[in-house]
């Protein structure tokens, strides 16, 4: 038998990574399956025509839904509050521009209002998104 010298023990030091891979696995499993739910938005059927895409990816998007609700980015509001609050909520963002996504059944009426009250706000870049035709 041999003796061990007091106070002397044998260290292990390798780094056990077993563990850290399933957790890596593990993690990456869950955003895989998180992500798209993330990628949200407002569902509207865009007109169809043909048009130049829209070079500036970081404007301003505004939606208007068929039934009139009106969505700044995420944010969903009537028309009165589009009207009271858009200069407030555009600020400094008015120089990148604004895109707007409008239904295609939406009433005419509420897209040049909605128009007018962005135009009034200073925004000279405006583009209307719309579906390539088939």
């Amino acid at each position: 038998m041999r003796r061990r010298r007091a106070g002397r023990l044998h260290l292990n030091a390798e780094i056990n990574v077993v563990s850290l891979i399933d957790v890596m696995m593990l993690l990456l499993v869950i955003f895989m399956i998180t992500a798209p739910l993330m990628q949200g938005g407002v569902d509207v059927k865009l007109p169809v025509a043909s048009a130049r895409p829209l070079d500036d990816k970081s404007s301003v998007v505004i939606t208007i839904e068929r039934s009139g609700r009106i969505f700044v980015g995420k944010d969903a509001m009537t028309f009165r509050e589009f009207e009271g609050t858009f200069k407030a909520q555009i600020g400094s963002r008015a120089s990148r521009g604004v895109t707007v996504r409008s239904d295609g059944r939406t009433n005419v009426e509420t897209l040049v209002r909605v128009l007018a009250v962005i135009r009034n706000a200073g925004v000279t870049n405006v583009g209307i998104a719309t579906e390539e035709p088939r």
